[in-house]
């Protein structure tokens, strides 16, 4: 079953990381290596089940590819995932152990910071590999990548209200956040920035009070948040929120935020379609943050970082243009331009040594 899988996705590795003395069991996927190194998060998730996990490294990877592409940056599609609770199971042994499973893979995979991990966490895996991204700035990294993500989010929101409405007035409109996590409460941040009515959700009270009392912000149930009537509907938490049950509630008429895999599946898209929604490609929307850390393996620097972010709007832009000029969802217009742009500098054939990249701008510092 699993290699069918495998052949359905098209991933090229599959790696399964235990060590038990160190509590640890991760996966981690390496998609697609045509345009460079594998380069994605690690993610930390109490899964139910070892196959909910393989599911999701499986398809954070696939994403990953399509949104580096997207994005124009130089690097494949790979992901990481550790079974476990972030609240609880976090030690320093956990993540050396996994940093020692990324260094003998040699530069195939590059890991950054997703759900459940932080810079501390990072500082772990970067004792045992060099192949590690979104470290503290001390070492020469760009540290934690929410803010980027946000502010690429905010790029992604500006040319999907240029589409719609025609304007980029941010604060005309009224939005529904879901998620208050790092780039989930960044994003709120900027929306409050710009006189925008938001309303929030969240499993943590605690991150929902602190919306409401330092943004602004309305508080909604957790279940009540599909059913807001708000402009646009940002889900900036976990991924398949818009799905058969939640679709036929939304009164948005934009879909953008910043979570992955929003989508539940592709007939969910081709449903958004029908319905006039205009919905945001969410791995071209918050690229943001591996923009900003893919720019480590060369060696930082915050302004170049900050211009890359820009060019948000103009992926998707061109997202949007070659929707209409095909006649195709919008989900499926992102996933041509990423195909288009791997089909071609794949016939260039990059050389082998892109696989292993030395990091030239970073002094390890252990």
């Amino acid at each position: 079953m699993i290699f069918d899988t495998l052949d359905t996705f098209g991933h090229e590795q599959v790696v399964f990381c235990h060590n038990k003395d160190a509590g640890l069991k991760a996966i981690i996927a390496i998609h697609n290596t045509v345009l460079g190194p594998g380069l994605g998060g690690l993610r930390m998730y109490p899964y139910k089940t070892e196959a909910d996990a393989l599911d999701d490294v499986l398809r954070l990877s696939r994403g990953m590819t399509y949104k580096n592409a997207v994005a124009g940056l130089n690097i494949g599609g790979a992901k990481g995932v550790i079974i476990g609770d972030p609240e609880t199971d976090k030690s320093e042994a956990l993540f050396r152990a996994f940093g020692k499973f990324v260094d003998s893979l040699g530069g195939r995979y590059i890991t950054a910071e997703d759900v459940g991990i932080d810079v501390n966490d990072m500082e772990y895996v970067y004792r045992e590999t060099e192949f590690v991204t979104g470290v503290h700035q001390v070492h020469g990294g760009s540290g934690d990548p929410s803010p980027f993500t946000a502010y690429g989010t905010m790029q992604g929101l500006m040319a999907t209200l240029n589409k719609k409405y025609g304007d980029e007035e941010i604060g005309k409109y009224s939005y529904a956040v879901q998620g208050l996590g790092h780039v989930g409460m960044e994003f709120v941040k900027l929306l409050r920035e710009r006189g925008a009515k938001i309303f929030v959700t969240d499993k943590a009270k605690a991150l929902v009070e602190k919306a409401v009392s330092e943004y602004g912000a309305e508080a909604v149930g957790l279940d009540e948040i599909y059913d807001v009537a708000a402009d646009v509907y940002s889900p900036c938490a976990m991924g398949g929120t818009v799905n058969e049950k939640t679709l036929p509630r939304l009164k948005a008429k934009i879909i953008c935020g910043a979570a992955n895999n929003q989508l539940a599946n592709d007939a969910i898209g081709d449903e958004v379609e029908k319905r006039g929604i205009l919905y945001a490609p969410d791995y071209a929307v918050n690229a943001g943050g591996v923009m900003n850390v893919s720019l480590e393996i060369d060696g930082y620097n915050r302004e170049r970082a900050m211009r890359m972010m820009r060019t948000i709007y103009h992926n998707l832009g061109r997202i949007y243009e070659i929707s209409e000029r095909d006649r195709i969802p919008t989900y499926r217009a992102a996933d041509r331009l990423a195909e288009e742009r791997i089909a071609a500098i794949g016939k260039l054939k990059l050389p082998m040594g892109r696989s292993a990249p030395r990091f030239l701008g970073r002094m390890r510092g252990h």
